[in-house]
């Protein structure tokens, strides 16, 4: 029975695995995958919840605290007794204790870390997104990648085919003495190294599936597939993103994670400013205290009190304020004053350069999607021109007035302009995702 019980769940963990590899996988399943399992996402979470706990602890170190101790001891020979004689005695004794102090004031210290910590979080938060945003635009660029090589198979593909069909044509016109034997082997030539390029695309495309499953952290890439999107029209699609750098930098400094994560750690430095110069103030505390014991002495077994009584009679409270006044103190906290300022000093240097880092990011981003633009469009205009003149050469060659290698050559700047097409047509889909990145545009296609 446990065999069959331990069969029936390994067909449907088989079965999961399957169906969850034999989909076909969109970009915003890629994303939100890889944002589930990724790792240092994992990392980064937990990172958070520490900033949780860092201010749930700075909110309970208002509340009082509470402490209770309990001791025995036991004492043997000569001891001195009320009478100031010294004599040999065993004693022991029984004590209790129970103590709490608060924190009335601490030169607004708590307050201050309270609201430091909160910054934190904050902090921490933005990172995260952070983290996630840099992530998404990885994959988007492995899946662009994917969606690259699988165009450049289906080409090789379709040149391959195509070079099949004129080996049949070639035969025919050897036969009809229009061209001679050679060329027959010529073009047989070609097709075994069609399909070499064939099998050299295929595996391209198998590595990078392979870089984008692995990038999603998952356990088994089997059948693990991709949607392709249908783009009609690449430049009108994605022509709303291209907007000019200064508009996107004003909109991406006011939303991007990266910027506001360094505006909370400026904030969180100049809090620690002021709990370092808390040192500077006096520290009140108002404390309470209960105490008992119980004493017994065994040589004089007749004379120890009960222990009701002596409960009652050696029990003690206390209360009490202290108020701990800074005179002197070697001058550590104007020191931490001081460092706690550089601080600030340098977060605000590394804010500046966020913004200058981001500013020259989006610049970069934009040229270069104006450039693929650019690209994408001129690859196009070859596309047809070569395959015009692949027709023409076509024509020539199926009558005999050319040459395989005059047939081939035109073959392969045909295939040349159309991969250098798909290689623009991507790379400028991704340079377009890159600004909607800054802007803040949820990635997808």
């Amino acid at each position: 029975m446990k065999k069959i019980i331990c069969l029936i769940l390994s067909a449907l963990s088989f079965t999961g695995i399957y169906a969850q590899n034999s989909k076909k996988w969109t970009l915003e399943d890629c994303i939100n995958h890889a944002i589930e399992n990724n790792l240092n996402i994992k990392q980064l979470h937990i990172q958070k919840e520490n900033a949780e706990i860092d201010v749930n602890t700075a909110k309970m170190s208002r509340l009082p605290n509470l402490n209770a101790g309990i001791g025995q001891s036991w004492s043997f020979g000569r001891g001195q007794i009320s009478s100031g004689l010294y004599e040999s005695q065993t004693l022991s004794n029984s004590n209790l204790n129970i103590s709490s102090s608060t924190p009335l004031f601490t030169g607004f210290q708590i307050s201050n870390q309270i609201a430091k910590s909160k910054l934190d979080l904050e902090a921490a938060t933005q990172q995260l997104a952070r983290a996630k945003e840099d992530l998404s635009i990885n994959i988007a660029s492995l899946y662009l990648q994917v969606l690259f090589n699988k165009e450049l198979l289906k080409i090789n593909e379709e040149q391959s085919a195509l070079s099949v069909l004129q080996v049949e044509r070639t035969k025919t016109l050897v036969e009809v003495g229009k061209v001679p034997s050679s060329q027959l082997f010529d073009i047989e030539a070609q097709v075994a190294k069609d399909e070499v390029n064939v099998i050299q695309a295929k595996n391209t495309l198998e590595l990078s599936l392979l870089d984008l499953a692995q990038s999603l952290e998952l356990e088994r890439a089997t059948a693990f597939d991709i949607e392709s999107p249908v783009i009609e029209n690449v430049v009108e699609e994605y022509m709303s993103s291209m907007l000019p750098p200064d508009v996107i930098y004003v909109n991406s400094i006011s939303i991007k994670p990266v910027i506001k994560e360094q505006e909370l750690r400026l904030e969180s430095t100049k809090k620690s400013l002021k709990i370092a110069e808390s040192g500077y103030y006096p520290k009140l505390n108002l404390s309470l205290s209960y105490g008992n014991s119980y004493y017994y002495n065994y040589s004089i077994k007749d004379g120890n009190k009960s222990f009701s009584n002596q409960f009652k009679d050696n029990a003690g409270e206390s209360l009490g304020l202290s108020l701990n006044i800074p005179i002197f103190n070697r001058f550590q906290v104007r020191n931490q004053v001081r460092s706690a300022k550089l601080n600030i000093l340098n977060q605000q240097f590394i804010l500046d350069n966020t913004k200058k880092t981001l500013y020259k990011e989006i610049q970069t981003a934009y040229l270069n999607a104006t450039a693929a633009q650019e690209k994408y469009r001129a690859s196009g205009r070859a596309v047809i021109a070569s395959t015009e003149a692949f027709k023409y050469a076509q024509e020539r060659y199926e009558i005999g007035k050319s040459s395989v290698y005059e047939f081939n050559e035109a073959k392969t700047k045909l295939l040349q302009s159309q991969s250098e097409q798909i290689q623009a047509k991507y790379d400028y889909i991704f340079r377009t995702k890159i600004l909607d990145f800054y802007n803040g545009v949820a990635i997808k296609l």
